[in-house]
């Protein structure tokens, strides 16, 4: 562990509510930029265990062993949200930063939010600091997003785009005459 922070590396996860570009208050906060991180308990076991064992490093140095509430930690199961992706077959890690994360395609190339990606639902890695709270705001095990690499296309979470041939498929001329 190096100045509080244990770097995690997370590969081929999904990635859900992005903020990736433009960073976002929450309940009237400091914007951040930020996102969730989808893990299948069975296929992504390992990472869920290198995640949980920085977690228990900080419990254990910091916190003299203590547990914390499941709301003060970055770890969570994902029956606890009701969206697109979450459910009883995975975990999520909530990682946020300030500063802008680096985002890049699978050659390094740096991305911006024009390119479409990453998007939610899309597969990607991400590099993230899982770091100890102790302040006015309480203890917790926070996440820090340091970085995204879009790997590979996902079914998108939320409604997805429009398709502009099938919104106004049945409109013809004479209709759109009136």
């Amino acid at each position: 562990m190096k100045d509080n922070n244990i770097t995690v590396k997370l590969r081929n996860v999904r990635l859900s509510f992005p903020a990736l570009f433009e960073a976002r208050a929450m309940d009237g906060g400091t914007p951040k930029f930020s996102a969730a991180f989808l893990l299948n308990k069975k296929t992504d076991a390992a990472q869920i265990k290198v995640l949980q064992d920085a977690i228990n490093e900080h419990l254990k140095l910091k916190n003299k062993g203590g547990k914390l509430p499941n709301n003060k930690v970055c770890l969570r199961d994902g029956s606890d949200k009701d969206f697109d992706g979450y459910g009883d077959a995975v975990m999520y890690v909530s990682a946020s930063n300030a500063r802008r994360p680096l985002v890049v395609d699978l050659q390094g190339n740096p991305l911006v939010a024009n390119d479409g990606k990453p998007y939610a639902g899309c597969y990607v890695n991400a590099n993230i600091d899982v770091w100890w709270q102790d302040n006015k705001y309480g203890k917790r095990v926070n996440a820090s997003l340091r970085s995204v690499q879009f790997v590979k296309d996902g079914e998108s979470f939320g409604a997805g785009p429009l398709d502009a041939t099938k919104e106004f498929d049945d409109v013809d001329a004479e209709d759109s005459a009136l």
